[in-house]
């Protein structure tokens, strides 16, 4: 059985974004594939990166990065 994981990705800031997952800061991202390497490196599924059960985007959207 997959455990649940909260991946929340911060509004943009100084041109990057915080990533934390399981409240835990997992890294700045500056663009979608930098959150999709945070993930991996968590063990989530980089797919699951839309996923809105999985991961909340606070100040907009994966296309939001101002």
């Amino acid at each position: 059985m997959e455990r649940h994981v909260v991946v929340v990705v911060q509004p943009p800031c100084g041109g990057g974004r915080r990533v934390c997952v399981d409240g835990h800061d997992a890294g700045r991202a500056r663009r979608p594939a930098d959150v999709a390497e945070l993930l991996r490196r968590a063990g989530v599924d980089p797919e699951r990166m839309t996923d809105a059960a999985t991961v909340e985007w606070r100040g907009g959207g994966p296309q939001s990065w101002r």
